[in-house]
């Protein structure tokens, strides 16, 4: 975090910003809590952080991403054909009980994305410029975003063969995820 973060008086300027990049913190530290223990997968903490990633998702593809798209007159950011892709990817890899090559895929995939989003310049500044005076009104939006409903994990050669075309598609090694 850089120091200008610490300021409360700057934090207060990026109301949507931050509340996207906190919920990424708590994600991967939900992640990281999974995996803990070196060789097993803890599937309750795992099924909370699926649970939170997928809601993030929704958050980003149904109200930030349209915010911002309703913001500069009917066009898309630059990036959201990109974080689509990543969205698309990430919600394939829920769909299977996870593994280790699974959750390495994920990890992956959500370093490359996290930092599109949060970088200097980055997606969720682009979106705090646009929202401007409504930034506030945005941040409501998101907050009272609803959980996403959870189905079971699937585990089929259909679900495989979908999980690793999402993630060719999304512009990463495929074979990475043995499936």
């Amino acid at each position: 975090m850089s120091s200008i973060s610490k300021n409360p008086s700057h934090r207060a300027l990026r109301p949507v910003a931050d509340f996207l990049a906190a919920d990424h913190a708590r994600l991967d530290a939900l992640l990281q809590r999974a995996v803990a223990e070196p060789g097993t997968i803890d599937i309750a903490v795992y099924a909370e952080f699926r649970a939170g990633l997928l809601k993030h998702i929704g958050m980003e593809e149904k109200i930030l991403l349209p915010t911002a798209q309703r913001a500069r007159g009917g066009e898309a950011l630059p990036m959201a054909a990109r974080l689509r892709l990543d969205h698309g990817a990430l919600a394939a890899l829920l769909v299977p009980t996870p593994t280790p090559q699974i959750v390495a895929a994920v990890r992956t995939i959500l370093e490359e994305h996290n930092a599109l989003e949060e970088g200097p310049g980055g997606v969720y500044e682009l979106c705090e410029a646009l929202s401007g005076s409504e930034a506030n009104t945005l941040l409501a939006s998101l907050r009272a975003s609803p959980d996403v409903p959870v189905n079971a994990h699937v585990d089929s050669p259909l679900v495989r063969n979908a999980t690793r075309r999402a993630v060719a598609r999304a512009g990463y090694d495929p074979d990475a995820v043995q499936l």
